[in-house]
């Protein structure tokens, strides 16, 4: 039980970027560690009461009593049994399912009338949202996910796939584990939300036009490297030169490279080129799992960084942004394991 809560909190020390809050987990840690309040006080520079503090907030209340702001003094509304059956329900239901009719969207005033109509307590939308924060919950937009996706499927090549490739990577019967996708960038992408004068808004020149480049990038799963290739179109042939770009990239040792089954990956085309180069091992994912590929957040981080918001006169602009953005990635590659391949 005490190392499931000390993992835990060194998940929550690598999630936040509060220093303040970084403290009280690493307070919390220390003791659960077997220190007392005394040794964990001199090691942060804080009074022994405070170490007692973050302790007592922690037993009362879990990791959302250290939260900043919150007052471990202060009783809590709702109890710790119904604090937990609203993160499930949240989490599990729309409102509609629960008696909201034709409502698909949970706001904090729906939350008050769900929680006045369930425990007949009244909450503030303010103190909801502050409740909220403090369950580790936030106010995020939701995504689509691929309904024909088989979670069978990908459980299984969790489980037994990829952990027996890690097997074999520990066992050194494999050199070096790869991910590899492909991505488009056209010359203007998605517009994104951005701080800006009020009652102004960003405005950004396009002639119109869909220039883009196809983009080949794989991540190595060991050094979180990143290797990437632009091409006008993405095609067998366009495909093959990737892979040569990553042989000679790893001149020495077995390749094997987790990879989507789109059409290229699969082509006639391709087949003389991987018996001519043994050492290649291509590894398919389930159908319809894009995430179980980190290139597809290497994607979003990129577009997010570096070509959200822009308008690309120039194909070789494209390029050049995206080149940046790779160098700048590959001289911080903790960085990378830590932003996409930590939850594998």
């Amino acid at each position: 039980m005490k190392n499931k809560e000390i993992e835990r909190l060194n998940l929550a020390m690598k999630e936040t970027s509060d220093k303040r809050l970084y403290e009280r987990y690493l307070a919390v840690r220390l003791r659960l560690e077997g220190h007392t309040f005394a040794e964990i006080g001199n090691l942060l520079g804080r009074l022994r009461q405070t170490i007692s503090n973050y302790w007592q907030s922690y037993q009362n209340q879990g990791l959302s009593g250290l939260e900043m702001g919150h007052s471990p003094g202060q009783p809590p509304k709702l109890t710790e049994e119904q604090r937990i059956q609203l993160a499930a329900m949240l989490e599990q239901k729309q409102p509609a399912d629960v008696g909201f009719e034709a409502r698909y969207t949970w706001t904090l005033p729906l939350i008050a009338e769900w929680i006045k109509r369930e425990y007949g307590v009244t909450m503030s939308v303010r103190g909801i949202s502050a409740m909220l924060r403090r369950m580790n919950f936030s106010f995020t937009k939701a995504t689509y996910t691929l309904a024909n996706a088989d979670e069978e499927a990908q459980a299984f090549f969790r489980k037994h796939t990829f952990a027996q490739l890690k097997k074999q990577e520990e066992a050194e019967e494999i050199d070096h584990l790869l991910f590899e996708d492909e991505s488009m960038i056209r010359s203007y992408q998605e517009l994104q939300y951005n701080w800006f004068p009020r009652g102004k808004q960003r405005k950004v020149p396009t002639y119109g036009k869909h220039e883009g480049a196809k983009l080949f990038g794989a991540i190595n799963y060991e050094t979180g490297q990143v290797h990437h290739r632009e091409e006008e179109k993405a095609d067998v042939a366009a495909f093959i030169r990737f892979l040569e770009d990553l042989l000679l990239a790893y001149p020495n040792g077995k390749i094997a490279m987790i990879l989507d089954n789109s059409r290229i990956h699969h082509a006639t085309g391709l087949q003389p080129f991987l018996k001519e180069h043994p050492r290649l091992h291509l590894v398919f994912l389930p159908p319809y799992s894009p995430n179980l590929n980190p290139v597809e957040r290497l994607w979003l981080w990129l577009k997010s960084d570096v070509v959200n918001n822009v308008f690309f006169e120039k194909f070789y602009k494209i390029k050049l942004h995206v080149s940046q953005f790779m160098k700048r990635v590959n001289k911080h590659p903790m960085e990378t394991i830590d932003r996409l391949l930590v939850r594998f």
